[in-house]
């Protein structure tokens, strides 16, 4: 890393150990009695002793120095600190990062082609919602039915087809996401997850630049270094031409780009949402079809 990536590891090191340990009580962790605290959570030598290491060595791993640290140590500090799947996963991505950089590293393409073959799996799938973003964010490919729910989006000049964007920086997502609250706090956690994963990726480094300087409640929220896996859920939506959809989602990797997820939008069959989701493919097929005449 060069020096202002390094210190801005390091800062996020530090930022994510210390809001782990301040969660923590000590009753949490076991430690019962002492003294009386001034600050929440538990002290750097309570860390240290419960994961059997020194307090000097834990003091260098919360000052943002985590080279050289084995999987059992992070195994350990993991448990202490009680983080679930995605906080660990992420705390070894840090440590990796934190490792010396590959000597050759592949030069992304400043725009990534989908290739046919992909757009016709999605386009082969008419009764459910296909839809593929990257770890920006930003929509890569759909089928019609896909563009037709996300249109709100797509259609967003000013979000240039990013979720995040749109999110924060339009009002008009606090109509199209009933529960903007919760989905606001998954967005910015996906974001911190990936930039973990590859602190490397200028796109996403400057997407986040961006919203941290645009958006209080981005800036806020990323202050908390949440993270988390967006692999299954529900989501809700409020349709500008069908109305409310309540859908159920799964995340599938795409081999063929590493960058790339695809999701799969399906309805509880016989209720309103799947009678609401056939309404908008009808509505779909007829612009379709009034734009080839």
């Amino acid at each position: 890393m060069g020096d202002r990536a390094d210190a801005g590891h390091r800062a996020e090191v530090t930022n994510f150990l210390r809001t782990r340990r301040d969660r923590i009580t000590p009753e949490q962790a076991g430690i019962v009695g002492g003294r009386r605290r001034r600050v929440p959570g538990l002290r750097r030598e309570e860390v240290a002793l419960l994961t059997g290491i020194s307090v000097e060595y834990y003091a260098r791993m919360e000052r943002g120095d985590l080279r050289g640290v084995s999987l059992e140590v992070l195994d350990s500090l993991a448990r202490v600190l009680q983080l679930d799947e995605a906080e660990t996963d992420h705390l070894a991505d840090l440590a990796r990062a934190a490792g010396p950089p590959p000597r050759r590293r592949r030069s992304r393409p400043a725009e990534q082609t989908v290739m046919p073959m992909l757009q016709r799996f999605l386009d082969a799938v008419t009764g459910a919602p296909m839809w593929v973003r990257d770890r920006r964010l930003d929509f890569v490919a759909a089928n019609s039915l896909g563009r037709a729910l996300y249109a709100p989006i797509l259609d967003d000049v000013a979000s240039q087809g990013n979720t995040a964007r749109f999110t924060f920086l339009n009002p008009a997502s606090q109509v199209f996401f009933p529960d903007w609250e919760d989905n606001a706090d998954e967005v910015v956690a996906t974001l911190r997850t990936y930039a973990g994963q590859d602190p490397h990726d200028k796109r996403l480094t400057d997407l986040i630049g961006e919203l941290v300087t645009r958006s209080d409640t981005f800036r806020l929220r990323w202050a908390r270094h949440d993270v988390r896996h967006h692999r299954a859920g529900l989501k809700r939506v409020r349709h500008p031409v069908v109305g409310d959809l309540e859908l159920t989602y799964q995340a599938m990797e795409l081999p063929m780009n590493r960058d790339w997820l695809m999701f799969a939008f399906t309805a509880e069959p016989g209720s309103p949402t799947e009678e609401r989701l056939q309404t908008l493919g009808r509505a779909t097929d007829s612009d379709v079809s009034a734009s080839q005449r």
